[in-house]
């Protein structure tokens, strides 16, 4: 193989795998990219066997073939080169050269031929999305999703794609962790797009819906396509595939917690309570981030206690009617939540002092958030 292509051009396309690979030295190809040398130009695929991306990059290709080699070695190499163009020559051993100016590196490769092979994939069925509104639902729901749960299927998103009563598809996704729940849905697609065959419901990995999301920060005037089979999620974005096994399971009954509008609500400005949290939060207990909230008519109070430390408490202007009410919260849920929000002024609604609260924006009428409270 040997090949010529642009920094530019091969460290965004190193940059864009470096979340992909495994890190775990559990098969130390996956610890490598493939890269192909093809008549159209230069190919780059990563896989953790879980997930697969494959992008192809502009490159005058001299010699058809291909090599694994380091994606994190590589990368860092890229990074260190100035601009210009960089050859790339593999030899019978899979040794690679790397020529860029009077800079020449020498990096251990394996054979392409060993490397996993992504699922094929039809380009029929895939859905097209606008990318905005993709990645706006992804934003408000991931932070959610469980890490490294023991409820497996908890360490996953749930994606739903319905027909509407007005023949327009609708996009939901949801995440949590047990302890609090994102809910987020929007139209999708304009009146012209092809009407769902069928109701979709896939639950994708979370590192998956990172990935989308880094992809779809990257902006383009594409609209992204995604799609679904029996066990796999496909994305594709100009000229970038992504591919994902779907997580076997099922996902909990989210819609039996979120409460009915009805509850004690209290509305209070959204970046005056974030601060607030931030500060009062500082003296809570370490491991639960404890924070005790007030509501009475006309405002709210938070206060916080570490006996090894202190105590703070803050006062907050809020509308609020209705009787006295004493909870507590863990001050990071509430404030991951917040920091999905855009709007001006949120709501809290609850209950009782251990009932779920539900929180929300006008802004944004298909978001929902709820958050377990804790006993103090």
């Amino acid at each position: 193989m040997k090949v010529r292509i642009g920094r530019e051009e091969l460290l965004t396309g190193l940059q864009r795998v470096q979340g992909v690979v495994e890190k775990r030295n559990t098969m130390p190809i996956l610890s490598n990219i493939l890269l192909e040398a093809k008549h159209d130009g230069a190919e780059i695929v990563a896989t953790d066997l879980e997930l697969g991306m494959r992008g192809l990059y502009k490159a005058s290709v001299l010699e058809a073939g291909g090599v694994t080699i380091s994606a994190r070695k590589l990368y860092e190499i890229i990074k260190e080169l100035p601009s210009g163009e960089i050859e790339l020559t593999s030899g019978d051993n899979n040794w690679t050269t790397i020529q860029s100016g009077k800079s020449q590196f020498k990096v251990v490769g394996l054979p392409s031929s060993d490397y996993p092979a992504l699922p094929s994939i039809e380009r029929e069925g895939l859905t097209p999305l606008a990318g905005a509104g993709l990645l706006e639902l992804i934003r408000k729901t991931l932070f959610a999703a469980g890490d490294n749960d023991a409820r497996y299927i908890l360490n996953g998103l749930l994606v739903s794609l319905t027909t509407t009563d007005k023949k327009t598809t609708l996009l939901r996704l949801v995440g949590t962790d047990g302890h609090r729940l994102a809910v987020a849905e929007r139209e999708v697609g304009g009146p012209n797009a092809k009407p769902l065959t069928q109701d979709i419901k896939a639950i994708i990995p979370k590192k998956a819906a990172h990935e989308m999301r880094r992809l779809l920060e990257e902006g383009g005037d594409e609209e992204p396509l995604i799609g679904f089979t029996k066990n796999l999620m496909i994305f594709r974005k100009s000229g970038l595939l992504l591919t994902s096994r779907l997580m076997e399971g099922n996902y909990p009954n989210y819609q039996q917690v979120v409460p009915k509008e009805s509850g004690k609500r209290i509305v209070v400005n959204r970046g005056l309570l974030e601060s607030a949290l931030r500060r009062v939060s500082v003296l809570s207990k370490d491991k639960a981030n404890a924070v005790k909230l007030s509501f009475a008519p006309g405002g709210m109070t938070l206060f916080s206690s570490n006996p090894d430390y202190g105590e703070a408490t803050e006062e907050l202007a809020a509308q609020y009617e209705g009787e006295v009410l004493h909870t507590g919260f863990n001050a990071r849920y509430l404030l991951d939540a917040l920091s999905v929000m855009d709007g001006e002024s949120v709501s809290l609604q609850m209950d009782t002092a251990l009932s779920p609260c539900l929180i929300q924006e006008p802004e944004s009428p298909g978001f929902k958030c709820v958050v377990m409270p804790i006993k103090i």
